[in-house]
């Protein structure tokens, strides 16, 4: 085996497959905004449309993660990997079959795309160790990760612009090239070993074995709710831009709208980094606090229809149209979410028993899209119950405000300040 090879192979696919993900949900939800703009359809209808297609990712994760963890257990993770790209390439045809048979396809096609992500995830991570020695894990890890937010970010943003300007057919070439070529990465990669003593039962036994035990833990139980929550606020807000992006700042275009989601991942981005300059692994102290802080910068975000000073001064660069104070405050909201994230994370990881490590991801991985689950159904609620784009945000305060409250997390004796 190369490793070396094998490791870069890794990233550049894995980089192109969130990157794909992401675009391909950017151009079937900006197909929702252009019909809401010319008229044919309404703004609830364009809410309710865009809750489902954006959830469709999240359900595979939920159903089928321990079914994904045995077979990425069982057979050649390299195998996986190339497995889940053809399954991304399957879905985004048939999303192109939209063009013919009417746009429910895309819905199917986005939900084969999801299965293809839920068989691919345990693979990118589950391969590391055989490939790179114990000591370069850790900064692996990392790098996948931040490659992967990299991969959201700029996938999101491109998918946006080409369905401004491409047609739909067009979109779709685009992103079968691009899950071409991240399987064809795949491909090029020498095969891992595969362990055929693994049995199905015993594997998807020891995953909810595992779930309970965590879930049921004084403290771990509760990071694992803190950093679910952490997600249904960044899905909600995800769902929750594209109209209030239209109905409330006006923006113009898919394009615009997707820079909200810029502006948030910036603040997160610098909220981790002052989170790992602030505490030391363990130190939860102040979570709940990081928390409120949160809660407080959406009842901001909320004000920004009622209160119109929030939407200027408006600055035009080029093609960017930017609502100064909004840009502010979703930052700021972003750095009070990282913030609260990164210690749980780091707390989770070190406080978990580290034969059992890749479990613990892969449980922790199982609550957060259970809880992106819950935000769709979040904003499909606040549709049916007219609620406008910007109360979402209120009740999403609510919501953050009433779990930070119960989120009394005992103390690890064994934490302290950093030095």
């Amino acid at each position: 085996m190369k490793p070396n090879r094998n490791y870069f192979l890794l990233l550049a696919s894995q980089f192109l497959g969130a990157f794909g993900d992401n675009a391909i949900l950017a151009v079937i939800v900006g197909q929702l905004t252009l019909l809401q703009k010319a008229g044919r359809i309404t703004s609830d209808e364009l809410r309710t449309a865009g809750t489902i297609y954006t959830s469709l990712l999240f359900v595979p994760y939920v159903l089928l993660a321990p079914l994904a963890g045995f077979l990425n257990d069982r057979y050649a993770k390299t195998t996986w990997l190339r497995r889940g790209n053809l399954l991304k390439l399957l879905g985004t045809g048939v999303c192109a079959c939209s063009i013919w048979f009417g746009y429910t396809w895309q819905g199917v096609g986005y939900f084969i795309v999801g299965i293809g992500s839920t068989v691919y995830g345990p693979a990118k991570y589950g391969i590391l160790p055989e490939i790179l020695p114990r000591e370069r894990l850790v900064k692996a890890n990392g790098t996948v990760e931040l490659l992967t937010l990299v991969a959201i970010l700029t996938g999101n943003i491109v998918g946006s612009v080409i369905v401004d300007r491409l047609p739909v057919g067009q979109c779709y070439l685009v992103l079968l090239g691009i899950f071409a070529s991240s399987y064809g990465l795949n491909a090029l990669m020498t095969p891992s070993p595969a362990n055929p003593e693994t049995r199905f039962a015993a594997s998807v036994g020891e995953f909810f074995s595992h779930f309970r035990a965590l879930l049921t833990a004084p403290r771990l139980g509760k990071v694992l709710i803190g950093t679910a929550l952490f997600w249904v606020c960044g899905a909600a807000m995800k769902i929750n831009f594209q109209p209030w992006g239209l109905d409330v700042l006006k923006l113009p275009d898919n394009t615009q709208i997707a820079l909200l989601g810029l502006w948030l991942s910036v603040g997160v981005m610098a909220g981790s980094v002052m989170a790992g300059q602030l505490h030391a692994v363990g130190d939860l102290r102040r979570t709940r606090g990081y928390g409120f802080a949160l809660a407080v910068m959406l009842v901001l975000v909320f004000t920004v229809e009622p209160l119109a000073f929030w939407r200027a001064p408006v600055v035009t660069l080029g093609p960017l149209h930017l609502v100064v104070p909004v840009v502010v405050l979703l930052i700021v909201t972003g750095v009070a979410a990282g913030l609260f994230l990164i210690p749980l994370n780091a707390a989770l990881q070190a406080e978990s028993d580290p034969h059992k490590l890749g479990k613990t991801i892969a449980v922790q991985n199982f609550c957060d899209n259970v809880g992106m689950i819950f935000a769709g159904l979040f904003c499909f609620a606040s549709v049916k119950a007219h609620l406008s784009a910007s109360q979402v945000f209120l009740g999403l305060a609510v919501v953050v405000t009433l779990v930070v409250a119960w989120l009394k997390i005992p103390q690890n004796a064994g934490s302290t300040k950093p030095s």
